[in-house]
């Protein structure tokens, strides 16, 4: 089981280092630039920062293929109560699982 973590986590921060050169070679802005107070769709890059550093707090991290799109939706409304998400935070995470499975 530790062994399935350790790859996960690996194949997380992969993500994160390949969004990462994608925006300094675009140039698009950062996460922080672009943020704002309307309701924004979900970020891949960003969902796999908040999936790594937040769900391992509490249990095993969960394969992207476990569930499909809409069970994945349920999943994470559930999730974001529980792990105090925000709004923006959850529909990051939710674009990571989705689009992974």
């Amino acid at each position: 089981m530790k062994q399935i973590k350790i790859i996960l986590a690996a194949i997380a921060f992969s993500f994160m280092l390949t969004g990462g050169v994608v925006s300094i070679v675009t140039g698009a802005p950062s996460a922080k630039k672009s943020e704002s107070k309307k309701v924004q769709a979900g970020d891949f890059i960003r969902g796999v920062r908040i999936w790594a550093d937040n769900c391992t707090r509490c249990h095993n991290l969960r394969d992207p293929k476990e569930f499909n799109d809409r069970e994945w939706q349920v999943v994470m409304t559930h999730m974001r109560v529980r792990a105090g998400l925000t709004g923006q935070e959850m529909r990051d995470v939710l674009a990571f699982m989705q689009q992974s499975n």
